[in-house]
């Protein structure tokens, strides 16, 4: 972060000074107190994922001082929206002692009593909202599978909730001194009003700029270290793979070492012979699974040439098969939704992924979404120049998959439908975030009647959407190939976070709630945008087919995707239960 300036230190000196004084002295102002208090109330209202009694105390915590200030700026406008008014029958109306004295003891006996009922109130609302809050926790627990939490651990939740909101509005009345000084210290030399809306800019932009080199510089740089060390951990009791046909073997252009730590568990997962042979009754073909690793070469073009080679070297161009993945943030490929090719394919498949980040989703999806575009894109034109190569009656199928933020990277390579039906064989997308282009643009002109949580567009023809693998037969239209399908649960935070919950009711709470989503979950503005942004950070951690967990459910699509010749109903539920399902 750049050093801060005399002038600027004097601002922020004036603003620590101001912070303890906020912290130390509780004025608190009415109208703030009251959204306050029911936005508090609100946050307890259930949302599409159980939340435990810290995290509810985290979003209590954020939307009571959210509250607070959209109180104290509507009580600010109708203070001087007042004053206006009052200026303006002054002048029209009667003399000005007048109305100021009768206007005097009317909002005097209103002051006197505003507290007081809203200490009753709040005394009321309060307890009824925690009652209330436990009881929806439960059933959320209940709904998915999940063991209630014991109800007095949610006592805990008003403390953590006031220290939060002690903090918040602590350093709110921090950045509003700063404000304040410097607008008086602008005001020595141009007009009043001008001085207090630069000193308005001056400050947040100074406060932004420091959040943003903090977050930036310090804690990015150690998140970066923190899970590249974690990367390049080697897994206790996992070895170099014998097997030539995956990345890091001895056979291969990829080093062990190089892999990463998810790379290394991708190349030696999957089905073994002797489970491909059970399935199919038939020898099977050794699978080819590369990966090439952030290590493995320094730039994104690199990584993809490197994997074409591997792919080349695997005799991928041969198979029945190839499979492009685009990974979540750490690089992470979810075995149960792609080892169902190999199980089709008696083995006779390439899987292919590049790494682009070491961090998390939930921190990629902030900070790495045009690395993961650009990996997708980078790994898709190099395997499918080299595909093109190849006569058309011997190439192999070319499939798509990307979970999470691995569906936006690789859902960005197509500009539409029918780029995706020229360009591959099919495509299986698998909790994508709802800043996906194209699938937002598809639900937005879903045929009409179908919901957002289940849309239909065009029939069915080439895309559909599913929560469950029946949801595949919906609607009875002839489906052509190539196929494209998009798994997506009502439960699941990721899906449907969106920063225009803030003020928007999204169509999918206006209609029927979705599977295993409770009918009490209402959207409020503000509260619901908190309560999906702390439902995201557990949605992975859910039972298998609820929030981030999509279990079995990518067999049942890649059966309808990449079917190969033969395949029957039977041999679908033989590998849907071969998965959980």
């Amino acid at each position: 972060m750049a050093a801060i300036g005399g002038a600027e230190r004097r601002v922020f000196a004036a603003a620590g000074r101001s912070l303890v004084t906020g912290v130390t002295v509780a004025r608190l102002n009415f109208a703030g107190s009251a959204i306050g208090v029911l936005f508090f109330c609100l946050s307890l209202t259930p949302s599409l994922l159980p939340r435990g009694w810290l995290m509810q105390g985290l979003v209590s915590g954020i939307l009571a001082a959210t509250g607070y200030l959209v109180g104290v700026t509507i009580g600010f406008l109708v203070r001087h929206g007042g004053r206006l008014a009052g200026r303006v029958l002054r002048a029209h109306a009667m003399p000005a002692h007048v109305l100021s004295a009768r206007a005097r003891p009317a909002t005097e006996r209103l002051r006197e009593l505003a507290w007081p009922v809203l200490g009753g109130l709040s005394a009321l609302l309060v307890p009824i909202s925690m009652y209330r809050g436990t009881v929806w926790q439960s059933e959320i627990h209940r709904t998915i599978g999940l063991e209630p939490p014991s109800a007095t651990s949610y006592l805990a939740v008003p403390v953590v909730t006031g220290v939060l909101f002690t903090v918040l509005i602590a350093l709110v009345r921090a950045l509003r001194s700063a404000v304040v000084r410097l607008g008086r210290f602008l005001g020595r030399w141009i007009p009043v009003l001008l001085a207090k809306a630069v000193a308005t800019v001056a400050v947040t932009a100074l406060f932004l700029a420091s959040l943003n080199g903090l977050v930036a510089d310090v804690l990015m740089r150690g998140a970066n270290n923190s899970f590249a060390a974690v990367n390049s951990e080697l897994n206790p009791g996992v070895a170099p793979p014998a097997n030539p046909m995956v990345s890091g073997s001895v056979s291969s252009l990829v080093s062990w070492a190089s892999l990463g730590r998810q790379g290394r568990r991708f190349v030696t997962e999957g089905p073994r012979p002797e489970q491909l042979r059970a399935f199919s009754g038939a020898a099977p073909v050794n699978p080819a699974r590369v990966y090439v690793g952030l290590d493995s070469a320094p730039s994104v073009t690199e990584r993809a040439t490197l994997a074409v080679r591997e792919l080349e070297r695997t005799g991928a161009f041969e198979r029945e098969a190839i499979c492009l993945i685009t990974t979540t943030g750490t690089g992470w490929v979810d075995s149960d939704s792609v080892d169902p090719l190999e199980y089709l394919y008696n083995g006779d498949t390439a899987l292919a992924a590049i790494q682009y980040s070491y961090l998390p989703s939930w921190l990629s999806f902030v900070v790495d979404q045009d690395r993961a575009r650009a990996a997708a894109e980078e790994l898709f034109e190099q395997v499918h120049a080299r595909w093109s190569r190849i006569p058309e009656e011997k190439r192999p199928k070319l499939f798509v998959f990307g979970e999470s933020l691995g569906a936006l990277g690789a859902e960005s390579v197509f500009g539409d439908l029918d780029d995706i039906r020229t360009r591959t064989d099919g495509m299986l997308l698998v909790g994508p975030p709802e800043s996906s282009v194209l699938r937002r643009e598809l639900i937005a002109n879903r045929d009409y009647g179908s919901t957002e949580t289940r849309p239909v567009y065009q029939d069915g023809r080439t895309v559909r959407f599913a929560d469950r693998g029946s949801d595949l037969a919906r609607p009875y239209a002839p489906w052509e190939f190539p196929r494209v399908v998009y798994l997506q649960h009502a439960s699941d935070p990721i899906v449907w976070w969106s920063p225009r919950l803030m003020l928007h009711r999204p169509d999918w709470l206006e209609e029927p709630r979705g599977d295993n989503v409770l009918p009490n979950f209402q959207w409020y503005p503000f509260v619901t945008f908190w309560q999906l942004t702390a439902d995201m950070v557990f949605s992975v951690q859910m039972p298998p087919g609820i929030g981030h967990d999509y279990g079995a459910e990518a067999a049942d699509a890649w059966g309808e995707i990449a079917a190969p010749e033969g395949w029957t109903p039977a041999r679908a539920a033989a590998l849907r239960a071969q998965f959980g399902g």
